[in-house]
């Protein structure tokens, strides 16, 4: 619930500061009287270049920059949060099962957060059942665990696939607009061409701006989510092992 409460929070942030962006760049409109254009810092030329691409089409891919945000850094936070120190854990529930604590090791796993003490707890519930109905479980519910890691990614794909697509549609409809031109004109003017092209190629490079930023923290995702599966998949063959000796000491 905090998560969620987080992204929507930042979605109102990211509004908010959309809005103000907006406003401060009409707001600081040069005078088209002045005889000579003052020279702009960076963040003024990019509100310029954001005008120029036309706020119809520039705020589309705005939007995917961010809601893919939003999901990213829910994400990271999240994966975060999941990342268990399962040495130390498979230490713990290895002293409580040397002891004969079941309930011990059980109260050890779910005190634990993290996917992999998750995976221990449904485990030690199945201990006294056999080692192959533990590692059935162990297995069926590490599946579970991995969906629920990857969730977000795929909308996270879908916008990083959607804004270069929204640029370039920009593109066309400026282009579009570029030949308009021409054809009122009646000739082909440099000026009226070169205006009609900048404002056309604005969106397509702000897409691709989006995409590239968006691609990154979905590879940094990716790469956290499979070492996360790794470590279950190791911490998951250290519990078996535990499970097997404490069988094998209880018939002894």
């Amino acid at each position: 619930m905090t998560l969620k409460k987080f992204i929507a929070l930042l979605l109102l942030s990211g509004a908010m500061l959309f809005g103000t962006t907006v406003v401060n760049t009409i707001s600081a409109q040069p005078d088209e009287t002045a005889t000579a254009e003052p020279e702009r810092s960076g963040q003024e030329t990019l509100k310029q270049w954001f005008v120029d691409g036309g706020p119809g089409f520039m705020v589309l891919p705005l939007i995917c920059l961010i809601f893919g945000l939003a999901i990213a850094i829910e994400r990271i936070i999240s994966l975060n949060w999941a990342t268990t120190n399962s040495s130390k854990l498979l230490k713990n529930i290895s002293s409580k099962l040397d002891e004969g604590d079941v309930a011990g090791a059980q109260a050890i796993a779910k005190a634990t957060r993290g996917p992999v003490a998750s995976i221990f707890y449904q485990g030690l519930e199945r201990i006294d059942e056999g080692v192959d109905v533990v590692e059935k479980n162990v297995v069926a519910y590490g599946s579970v665990q991995m969906g629920r890691l990857e969730n977000g990614l795929v909308w996270l794909s879908l916008f990083i696939a959607l804004a270069p697509m929204l640029g370039f549609m920009g593109t066309v409809i400026g282009m579009i607009k570029a030949f308009e031109s021409i054809a009122e004109a009646g000739d082909i003017s440099p000026t009226v061409v070169a205006g009609g092209i900048k404002v056309a190629l604005l969106t397509t490079v702000f897409g691709l701006v989006v995409a590239i930023i968006l691609q990154i923290f979905y590879n940094y995702l990716v790469s956290k989510i499979d070492s996360i599966v790794n470590n279950m998949e190791d911490a998951s063959i250290g519990l078996i092992d535990l499970v097997s000796r404490y069988r094998r000491a209880n018939k002894a």
